[in-house]
Parts: C-alpha cells; structure tokens; sequence
C-alpha cells in the first residue's frame, strides 16, 4: 500500500495538479482583493451602504435578510477570474492553434525537430566509424 502511494504521488500529473491548485488559489485572493477594495466599493457608493455586502439588502417578514449585493459581489469575482483565465490562457492556445492549422493547411510543417539523440545511437555510430576505419587502415600491426 505505501509503495503504490509513493507511486501515486510521484506521478507527474499529481505535481502538476498541486502547482494548478496553489497558483489558484494565489489568483483567486488577488481578484478577491481586487472585488474587495475596488469594486464592492464602487457598487457600495453607488446604493449608499459600507460595503457589497450591505448593498441591496432586502429584509423578509422573519427578519432574514436577502443579500443580493454579496452575490453581485461573488458575480464580479467569477467575471473577472472568467475573464482572465480566457484573455491569458485560452485566447493564446487559440490563437497558437490557429496560426498552426494554418501552416499545415499551406503545407509548412509545424516544427521539424530532429530525433534525440541517445545513448545507444552515439555508440553505433561510434562503433560504425570505427569498423570504417579498421576496414580502411592498411594491416600494420599493432600500433603501441
């Protein structure tokens, strides 16, 4: 069981998914301070209360409350982490799809990258030359 966990976490796509959530969470208190300080602010003026959230308060005959300005509030969050997400993610995967679709339609290959070299491919190319060599080199003896 341990052994499998170790497995689990040191998978990539675990790693990966641990960076998403903690740069999203960063993100998310950056636009909630954004929401915070500027625009419940700005909404709060507008309808004459301290905050967002004391905006658009509507009191039921049980004495709750509807807050729909908390709501505005959490709309405007959504809006903006939406619309950044879009502009900085999405928009330039779009575009960078787009432009490659259109060099394979006109024929220009996406990237030509040649194949990696390892290991084993530079030894048979040593051992290769080598054969050449002792092929071409006239029988001398050895040469110490």
């Amino acid at each position: 069981m341990i052994n499998g966990f170790k497995e689990f976490i040191m998978r990539g796509n675990v790693i990966d998914l641990a960076v998403a959530v903690v740069i999203g969470t960063a993100f998310t208190a950056l636009v909630t301070a954004i929401v915070t300080s500027i625009f419940n602010p700005l909404i709060a003026a507008i309808f004459s209360a301290d905050s967002l959230a004391g905006a658009l308060v509507v009191t039921l005959p049980n004495k709750s409350e509807i807050l729909f300005g908390a709501v505005i509030g959490a709309l405007i969050n959504f809006l903006l982490i939406a619309a950044v997400v879009y502009l900085v993610i999405v928009l330039p995967l779009n575009k960078l799809k787009e432009a490659q679709d259109r060099r394979r339609s006109a024929g220009v290959p996406a990237a030509v990258v040649p194949d990696p070299t390892t290991e084993l491919d530079l030894l048979t190319e040593i051992r290769d030359l080598l054969a050449r060599n002792a092929a071409a080199a006239p029988e001398q003896g050895p040469k110490h």
